[in-house]
C-alpha cells in the first residue's frame, strides 16, 4: 500500500524477476507520461521503489499524486 511519508507517496513493488519489473516500470512510464506527472523512482532486480510528489506545487502530495498512484496499482495488477 502506498504510504505518505515526509511529504511523498511511496509504495514498493515486487514482481517475479528482472524482466517483470522493467515491462511494468515501462507500462508506468507511458501513463506517467500522459498524465504529464513523473515518478521518482529506482529498480534493483525485481524490486522497484516509487515515490510522488508534485514538484511545483512545492514538493507536496496533491491530487496528481494520487492518480497516478492508482494508475499504477491498476498496471501492477498484471505484473504480482
Amino acid at each position: 500500500m502506498w504510504q505518505n511519508e515526509n511529504n511523498t507517496l511511496t509504495r514498493t513493488f515486487l514482481c517475479k524477476d528482472f524482466r517483470k519489473a522493467m515491462a511494468f516500470m515501462l507500462e508506468c512510464a507511458f501513463v506517467a507520461e500522459q498524465m504529464e506527472h513523473h515518478p521518482e523512482w529506482s529498480n534493483v532486480y525485481n524490486k522497484i521503489v516509487v515515490n510522488l510528489r508534485t514538484h511545483d506545487a512545492g514538493n507536496t502530495v496533491t491530487q496528481k499524486d494520487y492518480d497516478l498512484a492508482n494508475a499504477i496499482d491498476t498496471i501492477f495488477e498484471n505484473y504480482k
